[in-house]
């Protein structure tokens, strides 16, 4: 089974984003509005993305400690429907540990999806239909 999650690697751009909403006091707000209007920074997203990153540089090690302890992959992983009926094939289930981005196709259905995806886990985002996402529900940790 491993040659089959580690070719699991294609599908939605690493560039894709997840929108998350904030909440800021008005003097926070108002500094970071001027350091747009200064030109620092391009927009209060970029402000925000900026100062993010450099907290989680702080923590890298951490971070690359818990992957490794946790096995998780770092990144993206997708999963298409041939990835699925492979692992049916071979009469294997999944158990995806994902710290990025994991996918399933749109084209996989809720009944190969339970067929093939023991449990999920994933730090960060999950795409995938609705009807799979519902049909996995019980199966995230």
């Amino acid at each position: 089974m491993d040659g089959i999650v580690k070719k699991l690697t294609t599908g939605p751009k690493i560039g894709d984003s997840e929108k998350i909403t904030i909440n800021l006091g008005p003097v926070d707000l108002g500094q970071i509005d001027l350091l747009v209007e200064e030109g620092f920074y391009a927009n209060r997203s970029d402000v925000i993305r900026t100062a993010i990153r450099n907290h989680l540089s702080l923590h890298a090690q951490v971070v690359r400690e818990t992957v490794t302890r946790r096995a998780l992959v770092l990144g993206l992983q997708h999963f298409s429907k041939q990835d699925l009926e492979a692992v049916r094939a071979a009469h294997q289930r999944l158990n995806i540990h994902v710290l990025g981005l994991a996918s399933i196709a749109p084209d996989v259905s809720p009944e190969l999806a339970l067929a093939t995806i023991e449990s999920v886990v994933v730090l960060g985002a999950f795409h995938a239909s609705p009807a799979v996402k519902a049909a996995l529900a019980d199966r995230f940790r």
